[in-house]
């Protein structure tokens, strides 16, 4: 193959619209049931109105702002990450798609369902701030961990942390892919460890104020900055693991 042939590329991104062409696994249905959440949001936020007055009111609704509802469609990009590996990483290869192929191609595509599910989060949270919560003054896509800043400020926390879940999900695609059960509960494993001894760490030096304090310090767009980090590294790992993975039935 010659230097400035275009067909790699070509290739890349027939592996990238492999992981979009079913619409309704990778839009229509988490877009369903995020709008389900939120109705079920305004339901509650209309019975906190009803039922309080006054500060009783304001002191509920300002609770919201520590709302989690959203979350969910963030650990659904997690789920689409491992079903690229294990469901569609067979077929790419039935069509002649060389494994590098395959996983840049899905890295696109996860960059952009994570870009366009950033544009409609950050769309939403204006929309919530215009409507004063909905008209009930509730919180769902201004939750405290999204920040209240500029569209670009706003847009980088939804669009990283979608990316951060989907390449979460792609090395954990790619290590069931390579290792299978024994390789999830393995490497499930080692991140409990780490975790716990995070924790130990930060108790038993009695350094949880300091961790407080850099949260409050870096701000929501600090915080999920440093999630590139991890991020980066899922996707490269995810690369080196699937490149040696054989799909089994």
């Amino acid at each position: 193959m010659t230097a400035g042939n275009p067909q790699p590329l070509k290739r890349i991104w027939n592996a990238a619209r492999l992981n979009l062409i079913n619409k309704w696994t990778v839009y229509w249905i988490p877009l369903m049931i995020l709008t389900f959440i939120w109705l079920i949001n305004m339901l509650i936020w209309w019975i906190i109105a009803a039922n309080t007055t006054g500060s009783d009111r304001q002191d509920a609704l300002d609770g919201t702002q520590w709302s989690g509802a959203s979350f969910y469609i963030f650990v659904y990009m997690l789920v689409i990450g491992v079903g690229a590996m294990n469901m569609t990483f067979a077929y790419a290869l039935g069509l002649s798609l060389t494994r590098r192929e395959f996983y840049l191609g899905s890295t696109l595509a996860f960059l952009l369902l994570s870009v366009s599910y950033g544009v409609i989060l950050t769309l939403l949270s204006y929309v919530e701030e215009w409507t004063n919560g909905w008209g009930f003054g509730g919180h769902m896509f201004t939750s405290v961990y999204f920040g209240t800043g500029e569209v670009w400020q706003r847009l980088f926390i939804f669009t990283v942390a979608m990316m951060f879940f989907a390449f979460i999900g792609t090395v954990s695609g790619a290590i069931f892919m390579r290792w299978r059960t024994n390789g999830l509960l393995v490497a499930s494993a080692i991140s409990i460890i780490l975790i716990v001894g995070a924790v130990a760490l930060f108790t038993l030096t009695q350094t949880w104020h300091l961790v407080g304090e850099w949260f409050v310090a870096s701000g929501p767009q600090g915080v999920v900055a440093w999630l590139l980090v991890p991020t980066v590294l899922s996707a490269l790992a995810g690369y080196f693991i699937l490149s040696r993975a054989t799909p089994r039935g």
